[in-house]
């Protein structure tokens, strides 16, 4: 299983010069996503008023802050990393010694990437700035933006937006691959909790109130059954 997917990983990132660097480091990143954060708030409330708008809000915030805890087990970090002590945490792509055939432990590779410093091989391309913390396994990136898209595509229900929020998460992912954080199933992985736990905060959504998801008439108002 590690061997296909540390191949894959291999065949997916490559150095794409500065400029795809900067550009893959934009898209990993928050800021770049504030327009489409703030497209998904303003489709909600069209739809269905503040008032719902507040408590979608309120369900998404709780979808990542859940999501990103489920991924901390794993990774021994967050409030909940001591839950599962014995699982092995796995090294990031640009902290793993076999894929760039070196000899060294994980620590060593994990201190070389931090000072900046080259690989004898440089068959792992680790962009200026995207060096991190050790763990990767599972991706807290690819689990919130799961959350998102399936969240606010079943809110929104609109065909467009739910392709434009799967592209959105296939870039994220990507971006993850390219700087070395993560390799292909820390993304599955992830995907995969977000996924679960955007469902789950959908079905107490859904529960918070008697016509919640009734869109606004033309007065305002929500519609009658």
């Amino acid at each position: 299983m590690h061997s296909c997917d540390e191949s894959l990983f291999l065949a997916l990132n490559f150095d794409g010069g500065p400029c795809l660097d900067r550009i893959m480091t934009l898209i990993s990143g928050m800021a770049i996503w504030i327009p489409f954060y703030l497209l998904i708030l303003w489709l909600v409330c069209r739809r269905y008023g503040w008032r719902n708008t507040l408590l979608f809000l309120a369900a998404l915030a709780l979808a990542l802050v859940l999501s990103d805890m489920l991924c901390g087990i794993f990774k021994h970090s967050g409030p909940l990393k001591h839950l599962w002590a014995d699982f092995p945490p796995r090294w990031r792509p640009m902290f793993s010694p076999a894929l760039e055939g070196l000899d060294i432990p994980a620590d060593s590779l994990f201190a070389w990437r931090h000072a900046g410093l080259p690989t004898p091989n440089s068959l792992v391309h680790v962009p200026a700035g995207a060096v991190a913390g050790k763990y990767g396994t599972v991706s807290s990136h690819a689990a919130t933006i799961a959350a998102v898209v399936v969240m606010s595509a079943a809110v929104i229900r609109r065909r467009w937006f739910t392709w434009l929020g799967i592209a959105a998460a296939l870039l994220i992912c990507y971006s993850r691959i390219y700087l070395a954080k993560h390799f292909p199933v820390d993304l599955l992985l992830g995907t995969g909790v977000g996924i679960l736990t955007g469902l789950f905060m959908l079905w107490l959504y859904k529960k918070s109130g008697r016509g919640f998801f009734k869109p606004l008439d033309p007065s305002g108002k929500q519609q009658a059954e």
